[in-house]
Protein backbone atom coordinates (compact mmCIF):
# COMPACT_ATOMS: atom_id res chain seq x y z
CA UNK A 1 0.00 0.00 0.00
CA UNK A 2 3.10 2.05 0.40
CA UNK A 3 2.48 3.12 -3.47
CA UNK A 4 -0.91 4.97 -2.55
CA UNK A 5 0.33 7.04 0.62
CA UNK A 6 -1.35 9.66 -0.06
CA UNK A 7 -4.49 8.55 -1.24
CA UNK A 8 -6.86 7.26 1.51
CA UNK A 9 -7.74 3.04 1.40
CA UNK A 10 -11.63 3.39 1.16
CA UNK A 11 -11.26 5.69 -1.96
CA UNK A 12 -8.42 4.07 -3.46
CA UNK A 13 -10.08 0.74 -3.51
CA UNK A 14 -13.96 2.29 -4.36
CA UNK A 15 -11.95 3.69 -7.21
CA UNK A 16 -10.38 0.81 -8.30
CA UNK A 17 -13.77 -1.11 -8.25
CA UNK A 18 -15.61 1.51 -10.14
CA UNK A 19 -12.78 1.54 -13.09
CA UNK A 20 -12.37 -2.20 -13.44
CA UNK A 21 -14.03 -2.28 -16.44
CA UNK A 22 -13.65 1.66 -17.19
CA UNK A 23 -12.14 3.24 -19.88
CA UNK A 24 -8.37 3.33 -19.59
CA UNK A 25 -6.83 7.03 -18.70
CA UNK A 26 -3.22 7.62 -19.29
CA UNK A 27 -2.15 10.74 -16.61
CA UNK A 28 0.60 12.55 -18.42
CA UNK A 29 1.07 15.41 -15.99
CA UNK A 30 4.39 18.05 -15.68
CA UNK A 31 6.11 21.41 -15.32
CA UNK A 32 5.35 24.38 -17.50
CA UNK A 33 6.89 23.79 -21.15
CA UNK A 34 7.83 19.95 -20.92
CA UNK A 35 6.01 19.20 -23.86
CA UNK A 36 3.16 18.06 -22.01
CA UNK A 37 0.46 19.29 -24.73
CA UNK A 38 2.59 17.84 -27.75
CA UNK A 39 2.90 14.89 -26.17
CA UNK A 40 -0.72 13.79 -25.04
CA UNK A 41 -1.70 15.03 -28.82
CA UNK A 42 0.88 12.36 -30.44
CA UNK A 43 0.29 9.48 -27.75
CA UNK A 44 -3.60 10.08 -28.00
CA UNK A 45 -3.36 10.01 -32.09
CA UNK A 46 -0.69 7.01 -31.76
CA UNK A 47 -3.62 4.70 -29.74
CA UNK A 48 -6.68 6.09 -31.33
CA UNK A 49 -7.60 7.72 -27.38
CA UNK A 50 -9.18 10.94 -26.69
CA UNK A 51 -7.44 13.78 -25.88
CA UNK A 52 -8.13 16.01 -22.88
CA UNK A 53 -6.47 19.33 -22.13
CA UNK A 54 -7.20 20.14 -18.45
CA UNK A 55 -5.59 23.70 -18.50
CA UNK A 56 -7.78 24.54 -21.16
CA UNK A 57 -10.42 24.31 -18.51
CA UNK A 58 -9.23 26.32 -16.60
CA UNK A 59 -8.26 29.10 -18.79
CA UNK A 60 -11.66 28.45 -20.17
CA UNK A 61 -12.82 29.57 -16.83
CA UNK A 62 -10.29 32.35 -15.99
CA UNK A 63 -11.50 33.82 -19.44
CA UNK A 64 -15.02 33.81 -18.24
CA UNK A 65 -14.07 34.90 -15.38
CA UNK A 66 -12.44 37.95 -17.09
CA UNK A 67 -15.68 38.80 -19.54
CA UNK A 68 -18.07 38.48 -16.29
CA UNK A 69 -15.64 40.60 -14.49
CA UNK A 70 -15.17 38.93 -11.72
CA UNK A 71 -12.29 39.92 -9.37
CA UNK A 72 -9.90 36.90 -9.84
CA UNK A 73 -8.16 37.78 -6.68
CA UNK A 74 -11.33 36.68 -4.98
CA UNK A 75 -11.74 33.37 -4.17
CA UNK A 76 -15.66 33.08 -3.29
CA UNK A 77 -16.31 34.93 -5.83
CA UNK A 78 -14.51 32.82 -8.27
CA UNK A 79 -15.63 29.51 -6.79
CA UNK A 80 -19.24 31.29 -6.87
CA UNK A 81 -19.15 31.81 -10.79
CA UNK A 82 -17.88 27.96 -11.29
CA UNK A 83 -21.11 27.12 -9.78
CA UNK A 84 -23.60 29.08 -11.63
CA UNK A 85 -21.73 29.03 -15.35
CA UNK A 86 -23.35 26.40 -18.21
CA UNK A 87 -20.98 24.67 -19.43
CA UNK A 88 -21.25 21.43 -21.42
CA UNK A 89 -18.69 18.50 -22.01
CA UNK A 90 -18.38 17.17 -25.59
CA UNK A 91 -15.99 15.62 -28.03
CA UNK A 92 -14.52 16.46 -31.26
CA UNK A 93 -13.14 14.88 -34.07
CA UNK A 94 -10.45 16.33 -36.13
CA UNK A 95 -6.76 14.77 -36.67
CA UNK A 96 -7.77 13.20 -33.52
CA UNK A 97 -10.51 13.32 -31.08
CA UNK A 98 -10.15 15.57 -28.06
CA UNK A 99 -12.37 16.93 -25.78
CA UNK A 100 -13.86 20.25 -25.20
CA UNK A 101 -15.91 22.62 -21.88
CA UNK A 102 -17.79 24.53 -24.20
CA UNK A 103 -19.46 28.05 -22.01
CA UNK A 104 -22.95 28.69 -23.58
CA UNK A 105 -22.25 26.56 -26.38
CA UNK A 106 -19.26 28.04 -27.22
CA UNK A 107 -15.56 27.17 -26.80
CA UNK A 108 -13.27 30.05 -26.91
CA UNK A 109 -10.30 28.67 -28.32
CA UNK A 110 -8.49 31.46 -28.98
CA UNK A 111 -9.42 33.85 -26.07
CA UNK A 112 -8.06 31.62 -23.62
CA UNK A 113 -4.42 31.91 -25.33
CA UNK A 114 -3.56 35.67 -24.52
CA UNK A 115 -1.07 36.95 -22.35
CA UNK A 116 -4.66 38.50 -20.26
CA UNK A 117 -5.98 35.07 -19.47
CA UNK A 118 -2.76 33.63 -19.17
CA UNK A 119 -2.31 35.87 -16.19
CA UNK A 120 -5.40 35.06 -14.57
CA UNK A 121 -5.16 31.64 -14.62
CA UNK A 122 -2.84 30.83 -11.66
CA UNK A 123 -5.22 32.98 -9.70
CA UNK A 124 -8.17 30.74 -10.62
CA UNK A 125 -6.53 27.57 -10.66
CA UNK A 126 -5.23 27.83 -6.78
CA UNK A 127 -9.10 28.46 -5.87
CA UNK A 128 -10.07 24.79 -3.94
CA UNK A 129 -13.75 24.95 -4.68
CA UNK A 130 -12.86 25.14 -8.74
CA UNK A 131 -10.58 22.43 -8.35
CA UNK A 132 -13.21 20.18 -6.71
CA UNK A 133 -15.48 21.03 -9.44
CA UNK A 134 -12.66 20.24 -12.13
CA UNK A 135 -12.28 17.44 -10.94
CA UNK A 136 -15.89 16.36 -10.71
CA UNK A 137 -16.39 17.47 -14.49
CA UNK A 138 -12.14 15.89 -15.94
CA UNK A 139 -13.45 12.32 -14.34
CA UNK A 140 -16.63 12.85 -16.37
CA UNK A 141 -14.63 12.36 -19.74
CA UNK A 142 -14.10 8.86 -18.99
CA UNK A 143 -17.52 8.97 -20.88
CA UNK A 144 -16.02 9.61 -24.26
CA UNK A 145 -13.99 6.77 -23.92
CA UNK A 146 -10.11 5.83 -23.55
CA UNK A 147 -8.32 8.74 -22.39
CA UNK A 148 -5.03 10.75 -22.77
CA UNK A 149 -5.30 13.48 -20.09
CA UNK A 150 -2.74 16.22 -19.48
CA UNK A 151 -2.37 18.55 -16.72
CA UNK A 152 -0.26 19.07 -13.74
CA UNK A 153 -2.83 16.60 -10.77
CA UNK A 154 -4.28 14.32 -13.14
CA UNK A 155 -2.15 11.18 -11.44
CA UNK A 156 -2.22 12.55 -8.02
CA UNK A 157 -6.05 13.97 -7.94
CA UNK A 158 -7.96 13.24 -10.97
CA UNK A 159 -7.34 9.86 -11.96
CA UNK A 160 -5.31 8.64 -8.93
CA UNK A 161 -6.14 5.16 -9.27
CA UNK A 162 -4.88 4.83 -13.06
CA UNK A 163 -1.96 2.58 -13.68
CA UNK A 164 -0.74 4.86 -16.62
CA UNK A 165 0.89 7.56 -15.35
CA UNK A 166 3.78 9.46 -16.30
CA UNK A 167 5.70 12.99 -15.24
CA UNK A 168 7.25 14.68 -17.77
CA UNK A 169 10.29 17.53 -16.87
CA UNK A 170 13.26 19.23 -18.29
CA UNK A 171 15.97 21.54 -17.32
CA UNK A 172 15.07 25.17 -16.70
CA UNK A 173 16.93 26.75 -19.35
CA UNK A 174 15.71 24.52 -22.24
CA UNK A 175 12.22 24.74 -21.00
CA UNK A 176 12.64 28.75 -21.52
CA UNK A 177 14.20 28.33 -24.55
CA UNK A 178 11.03 26.59 -25.26
CA UNK A 179 9.04 29.39 -24.44
CA UNK A 180 10.96 31.96 -25.73
CA UNK A 181 10.70 29.45 -28.86
CA UNK A 182 6.65 30.41 -28.98
CA UNK A 183 7.07 33.97 -28.54
CA UNK A 184 5.89 33.76 -24.51
CA UNK A 185 8.10 35.57 -22.03
CA UNK A 186 6.98 33.60 -18.76
CA UNK A 187 9.06 33.17 -15.27
CA UNK A 188 8.83 29.54 -15.39
CA UNK A 189 10.84 29.25 -12.29
CA UNK A 190 8.38 31.09 -10.30
CA UNK A 191 5.24 29.19 -12.18
CA UNK A 192 6.67 26.35 -11.03
CA UNK A 193 7.33 27.13 -7.51
CA UNK A 194 3.39 28.29 -7.44
CA UNK A 195 2.18 25.29 -9.16
CA UNK A 196 3.90 23.10 -6.51
CA UNK A 197 3.42 24.98 -3.00
CA UNK A 198 -0.79 25.93 -3.98
CA UNK A 199 -2.52 24.39 -1.09
CA UNK A 200 -4.99 22.71 -3.65
CA UNK A 201 -3.79 19.86 -5.59
CA UNK A 202 -0.24 20.96 -5.91
CA UNK A 203 1.84 19.68 -9.01
CA UNK A 204 4.15 16.69 -7.63
CA UNK A 205 5.01 13.52 -9.13
CA UNK A 206 2.21 10.72 -9.11
CA UNK A 207 3.39 7.46 -6.93
CA UNK A 208 3.75 4.81 -9.46
CA UNK A 209 4.51 7.69 -12.26
CA UNK A 210 7.15 6.99 -15.01
CA UNK A 211 9.58 9.96 -14.91
CA UNK A 212 10.48 11.56 -18.59
CA UNK A 213 13.23 13.91 -18.68
CA UNK A 214 13.04 14.79 -22.27
CA UNK A 215 15.68 17.63 -22.45
CA UNK A 216 17.31 15.69 -24.86
CA UNK A 217 14.85 14.30 -26.70
CA UNK A 218 12.15 15.49 -29.30
CA UNK A 219 7.91 15.23 -28.95
CA UNK A 220 8.57 12.07 -31.17
CA UNK A 221 11.13 10.12 -28.80
CA UNK A 222 9.18 11.16 -26.06
CA UNK A 223 5.90 9.74 -27.18
CA UNK A 224 7.54 6.69 -28.56
CA UNK A 225 8.51 6.30 -24.66
CA UNK A 226 5.21 6.62 -23.55
CA UNK A 227 3.36 4.53 -25.87
CA UNK A 228 5.84 1.84 -25.39
CA UNK A 229 5.33 1.87 -21.40
CA UNK A 230 1.38 1.91 -22.26
CA UNK A 231 1.60 -0.74 -24.28
CA UNK A 232 3.92 -3.47 -22.21
CA UNK A 233 1.54 -2.29 -19.49
CA UNK A 234 -1.29 -3.55 -21.39
CA UNK A 235 -0.29 -6.43 -22.47
CA UNK A 236 1.09 -7.62 -18.87
CA UNK A 237 -2.79 -6.93 -17.90
CA UNK A 238 -2.34 -3.79 -16.49
CA UNK A 239 -5.27 -1.00 -16.97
Amino acid sequence: MARFANTPAWIFFRLKLETLNSPIVIALDGTSASGKSTNAKLVAQALGYVYVDTGAMYRTLAWHCLQKKVDIHDAKAVAALCRQWKTKLVCVEGEFRSARLLVDGYFPEKEIRTAQTSAAVPHVAAVPKVRDWMKKTQRDCVKFGNLVMEGRDIGTNVFPETDFKFYLDAHLDERTKRRASEGVDENLAARDQRDSQRKAAPLMIALGATVINNSQMSSAETSAVIIKEVRRKLAAGGG
